[in-house]
């Protein structure tokens, strides 16, 4: 596993709309939804990132496999003060699939 040395701008994560499931109770008996900003792996082409809260700088980050998330959903997209526009998606990941959360945090002495 090769170690990341220093931080990297990762490219924005463009996906397309599908069309509603039928039954949104039925694909929530199977599915959890997560929502944030979809961003692509800098590493591996088979994993996503979704970010819940993109313009929060301790706001944890999701790695998902792609082969987990059955649906996604187009939401409003997110603009800051200086107009720079972040899209955000609602992801539907299947029950009992592993999933990594990764919180940052500063280093501080005990």
């Amino acid at each position: 596993m090769a170690a990341i040395l220093s931080l990297q701008k990762v490219e924005k994560f463009e996906i397309e709309k599908y069309k509603a499931p039928k039954d949104i109770q039925s694909l929530s008996k199977t599915h959890v939804p997560f929502t944030g900003s979809p961003q692509k792996h800098p590493l591996d082409p088979e994993q996503i990132i979704v970010v819940p809260d993109p313009y929060n700088c301790t706001s944890p980050y999701l790695e998902f496999s792609k082969n987990d998330i059955t649906h996604v959903e187009k939401l409003a997209n997110i603009v800051n003060l200086e107009g720079e526009t972040v899209t955000m998606a609602r992801i539907w990941v299947k029950k009992g699939s592993i999933a990594i959360q990764c919180t940052p945090f500063q280093v501080t002495s005990l």
